[in-house]
């Protein structure tokens, strides 16, 4: 693995390489970030300023240097710690500027709009980020993915990173060879043993690739049913409910305010219809945040059988079985590079993808 930083002309700045422990993470619908852990010299926060941009050779993301830390110690030694997160923390940058809002519009359509009108094409030019550009995605499984809702001032990585989850697709912002940000939807490719398309990937003891495992499975702060209170108040305020279906004890309710949710927008009123489409479109955002958890971390053997980068990417489904009998098909979250006094590791965030 090489480390380097580049300047913000994108220009190779420095090559890392004196490091005590380095920590990279790539996500599928999230930033990712990073931790670098250096000896503190005279000249090495010149080596990897704030501003500045990490590359990492196994890695197609970019991240970007946000903060420094340096701590002294008599006995342990002065460090510097360089922390930031991944291009696609560029969102944050940003807030949905004004009222939007979309009625049976395609996913990948919504946040190209969304992209154009507040980094691409704003109407303040001030807000223009002029390298920033939309690489469209032909897989077909992104035109079967509808959503209809509304948007006033909300914070774009915010949104973006919710429908992106709701949709379980990704997204990327990468660094092309004309030194663009390339803003990109993709989805993972199914690797189990439920399809027939693609060669299987299993993470197993049995093929000795997954070196240790924690197997986790919780329904502690799991909801299936979601009330979401819109505009207007006491008897004549409008809800949507959203839920799987579940009845008696296996409904499991939680309740979002969706007030700023409005009928009257910019391009008119909203029938009835399509504003309970909105509220459903939040209501299906929310419910994310309560997962039934079944979720594998594990250890792997990069280096036996299944190559990351080759066979499987981030964002991926996979099987992974333990020593015990569990068995997920599973999505690669994330996957973790990692290198200190131990050698270089890499290893996979796994959530389950079994339906509960």
């Amino acid at each position: 693995m090489n480390l380097f930083t580049l300047n913000t002309n994108f220009a190779v700045h420095s090559i890392i390489d004196s490091y005590k422990s380095f920590i990279w993470t790539d996500r599928y619908d999230e930033c990712g970030d990073f931790e670098l852990y250096l000896p503190m010299t005279s000249d090495i926060e010149e080596a990897i300023p704030i501003g500045y941009y990490l590359q990492n050779s196994d890695s197609n993301r970019t991240m970007i240097v946000e903060q420094h830390k340096i701590t002294t110690d008599p006995e342990d030694g002065d460090w510097l710690i360089v922390t930031g997160r991944s291009l696609e923390s560029i969102l944050d940058r940003r807030v949905v500027w004004g009222q939007v809002s979309y009625t049976s519009s395609l996913l990948q359509s919504v946040i190209f709009d969304l992209l154009n009108d507040n980094i691409i094409s704003p109407t303040d030019t001030d807000r223009q980020i002029t390298s920033f550009i939309t690489e469209s995605n032909s897989d077909t499984r992104l035109s079967e993915m509808i959503l209809s809702a509304q948007y006033a001032g909300d914070n774009l990585y915010d949104v973006i990173q919710a429908l992106c989850a709701a949709f379980s697709v990704g997204f990327s912002v990468t660094l092309n060879s004309s030194n663009q940000l390339v803003f990109k939807l993709y989805v993972g490719v199914d690797r189990t043993y439920d399809q027939s398309t693609n060669p299987y990937v299993i993470f197993s003891p049995e093929f000795d690739n997954l070196l240790n495992s924690e197997y986790f499975r919780s329904l502690q702060t799991y909801k299936n049913t979601i009330l979401v209170g819109g505009e207007g108040e006491g008897s004549a305020k409008v809800y949507a409910a959203v839920g799987s279906g579940d009845t008696g004890l296996d409904r499991r309710e939680t309740y979002v305010d969706a007030h700023d949710i409005s009928s009257n927008t910019d391009s008119g009123t909203l029938t009835q219809e399509e504003y309970l489409n909105q509220l459903a479109q939040k209501g299906t955002e929310e419910l994310e945040n309560y997962p039934a958890i079944t979720a594998f971390d594990g250890e792997m053997d990069a280096t036996r059988l299944f190559v990351y980068g080759r066979d499987y990417f981030c964002g991926d489904i996979v099987q992974v079985e333990d020593a015990y009998g569990h068995t997920s098909t599973s999505r690669i979250t994330e996957m973790i590079f990692s290198d200190d006094e131990e050698g270089y590791k890499v290893y996979p965030t796994f959530e389950s993808t079994t339906e509960e």
